[in-house]
């Protein structure tokens, strides 16, 4: 049993680190794609039973901040702009473990828009529902064990990441990789390397 439990207890350290170890490589490619504006739109999202309260302002910094860290990270020759509302959320509350252990979830809508087209790739948007990553910290409640501000990294980062997969799912929205001049452009960063921009400034996006 001892054996067990110290087994799972790695795997959940391990699962907790995989997010960041991720965005600590360069991005999977994904076409001809630079990140334009990361709008992000917080309008008194619908608060959950049993949650802490948040901010627009300190919602809209976190969904900013992981938006920029994941898509950031590529350096490609053309702008697209991603658009995200955050719809609710909840936000666990210190429960009783075992018995009450809340989880904390987010729910956004995404837009994706090309900057050079000026139009928007997805007619609706596409919405997403994410859970706290599984770790040591959350596997009870995330309330007992993190605060309001390490919930919303951990829950903005999966939002990120699961519009980055739905992204790649339609990859010839972003056009021919091939066709990048290597001189100006590269694969991509890790979320930690510096990065020069280019010169262009995008359009904005219509609303």
């Amino acid at each position: 049993m001892t054996r067990l439990i110290a087994l799972l207890a790695f795997a959940l350290t391990l699962s907790a680190c995989s997010t960041t170890d991720e965005l600590n490589q360069i991005p999977e490619p994904m076409g001809r794609f630079l990140l334009g504006h990361n709008v992000v739109v917080v309008d008194n999202p619908e608060v959950g039973p049993l949650s802490r309260e948040a901010s627009d302002e300190e919602w809209k910094a976190a969904m900013e901040a992981a938006i920029d860290e994941r898509f950031g990270r590529y350096d490609g020759d053309k702008y697209f702009h991603i658009a995200v509302k955050v719809d609710a959320y909840v936000l666990a509350l210190p429960g009783i473990p075992v018995v009450a252990s809340p989880k904390s979830i987010l729910i956004v809508s995404v837009t994706i828009w090309d900057d050079e087209k000026g139009i928007k790739l997805n007619d609706e948007p596409e919405r997403f529902t994410v859970f706290e990553k599984l770790s040591g910290e959350t596997a009870i409640s995330s309330g007992l064990t993190q605060s309001k501000e390490q919930q919303m990294q951990n829950l903005t980062r999966n939002a990120a990441k699961k519009i980055h997969e739905w992204m790649l799912e339609n990859i010839e929205w972003f056009g021919d990789a091939s066709l990048m001049d290597p001189a100006t452009t590269s694969p991509g960063f890790p979320a930690n390397a510096a990065r020069i921009d280019d010169a262009v400034t995008p359009t904005e996006p219509e609303s």
